[in-house]
């Protein structure tokens, strides 16, 4: 029988003394977000595997690293603060790279603070982001964070204003669905939706309605144990929650169906010879008959015999899905089969969180070859140059007359980066697929 040799990572990032709690591909995949149990940030250069900014963010451990546009971080603490740093890519020569090992040094530098909110963090829930509006620029941004006083609602604040517009309560109270612990916010057909999971194993769907209220698309309890992550397709069609259980759902998006809640027939059109009702009657009786249909049913789940799989994060390709284990194991799944494609074992510890690189337009595609032309035949690739009326051609430099600096930036934008963070402080690189 053949031996295979177990699959390693292309690389192994050591820094952090305490348990990772958090990763996240930042500025184009340069550039790797990490987050611990003290509070501490390190930005890791992807080109070199080299530490280009270290601060420690908060006083306690970190629950969520994301970017707003090219220049600001964004981190969640559990010492109740939401903090937005500037922190450009020029800015970065300004910053300490002692990484936390390093216990000698007695302050790091910090960015410059842009905002400051105070926010609830007994949940253990990371904030969800998204733009202010479905075509904004990145000068504004939603904010959703668990509601201070009230921990199975949500609160969503717009940045730079610093101000609530919304509290989200789902469902009743007396349903005890305990805490909220995961969000994603996004835009979908140009209505604010909130997907939302809880203690309880109940996963929800809502959306803003034109008339300001909060209308449930979907709830459905599958999993028996707390919900520890969440994640929505790129395509905005489904989610993915894993628990504290073995269970890892396929949830639906719903769009938003209405139905006559008077009626119990199927509606008949005039060509069936039913007499057609009067519009004004109609107008009338609009908000009485017509209201929002909840699904109830996921799209499948799968028992994975494997309980504690958390940080699941869906590929921007939305062909595969990782989880981290507490059994040590980070797992990548089929979204659509919602089957085990390969396991990657290498910490010797419980891993926390996963994070993929983001694939170009040129490597989610599965367009055929195009024509190749003579001088692509010739190892010299065509560019074509439109100015105006004429149509200039010119030969694409090769990967080899790049300079060492541009093919290290190239490979760490190209390649199919999986980042694991893990309780023994370290983080494993691996390329798939």
């Amino acid at each position: 029988m053949s031996q295979h040799r177990p699959v390693q990572p292309k690389s192994v990032l050591r820094g952090h003394l305490t348990q990772v709690h958090t990763t996240n591909f930042i500025r184009s995949n340069q550039r790797l977000a990490s987050g611990d149990a003290d509070g501490f940030v390190i930005l890791w250069d992807l080109t070199i595997m080299r530490p280009r900014a270290v601060w420690r963010a908060h006083a306690s451990a970190i629950l969520g690293i994301a970017d707003w546009g090219d220049d600001k971080i964004i981190t969640h603490g559990r010492d109740n603060r939401l903090v937005v740093w500037k922190l450009a890519l020029q800015d970065e020569v300004t910053m300490s790279t002692v990484l936390p090992l390093d216990e000698s040094v007695p302050e790091r530098p910090q960015p410059w603070i842009l905002h400051l909110l105070k926010v609830n963090t007994m949940n253990f829930c990371s904030f969800a982001s998204c733009p202010a509006r479905p075509a904004a620029t990145s000068d504004e941004l939603l904010v959703a964070v668990p509601n201070t006083l009230d921990t199975e609602a949500v609160d969503i604040f717009q940045l730079p204003s610093q101000n609530r517009y919304h509290t989200v309560n789902m469902g009743r109270k007396a349903e005890e669905k305990g805490m909220v612990m995961t969000l994603n916010l996004f835009w979908l057909q140009g209505r604010l939706t909130l997907a939302a999971a809880y203690e309880s194993g109940l996963a929800v769907v809502t959306r803003l309605g034109k008339d300001e209220t909060w209308d449930i698309l979907y709830k459905s309890q599958v999993h028996g144990q707390p919900v520890l992550s969440l994640d929505v397709a790129p395509q905005k069609d489904f989610f993915l929650t894993s628990g504290a259980d073995a269970i890892i759902a396929k949830h639906p998006i719903p769009t938003g169906a209405f139905i006559n809640r008077e009626s119990q027939h199927p509606r008949q059109t005039e060509s069936g010879g039913s007499p057609a009702p009067d519009p004004s009657l109609l107008n009338a009786t609009n908000s009485r008959q017509m209201s929002h249909v909840t699904e109830t049913q996921p799209l499948k789940y799968i028992n994975t015999k494997h309980s504690g799989q958390q940080g699941l994060r869906i590929r921007s390709d939305g062909k595969i899905f990782a989880t981290a284990g507490w059994d040590s194991k980070v797992r990548i799944y089929s979204t659509t089969a919602m089957s085990e494609l390969a396991v990657l074992k290498w910490h010797g510890v419980g891993c926390y969180a996963v994070a993929f690189a983001t694939l170009t337009d040129e490597q989610t595609s599965d367009f055929v070859k195009p024509y190749v032309s003579d001088a692509e035949s010739r190892g010299k690739p065509e560019e074509v140059e439109d100015n105006g009326d004429a149509v200039v051609m010119t030969a694409a430099p090769k990967r080899s007359q790049l300079n060492v600096k541009d093919r290290r930036i190239k490979m760490a934008k190209e390649a199919h980066w999986l980042a694991a963070g893990c309780k023994d402080g370290k983080i494993s690189l691996w390329d798939i697929y």
